[in-house]
């Protein structure tokens, strides 16, 4: 599975890096960023609960 964020619409909240530290973290620009692709399947279900959570829709989940 691959996570993937357009960074252009985040806004910084932190939120999928708190839910999901493991995948994502908040970049020296104070944008979220992956950390880890091919995303290993044990997190699958925090993957999709940062995506669901995300408040501007921005990350993307390819299996």
């Amino acid at each position: 599975m691959k996570a993937s964020i357009h960074r252009d619409g985040c806004i910084g909240c932190t939120l999928c890096a708190t839910v999901c530290p493991e995948v994502f973290f908040m970049a020296d620009d104070g944008k979220a960023a992956v950390s880890q692709t091919p995303v290993p399947e044990a997190l699958l279900a925090s993957v999709q609960n940062a995506r669901t959570q995300c408040p501007v829709s921005v990350i993307d989940v390819e299996e």
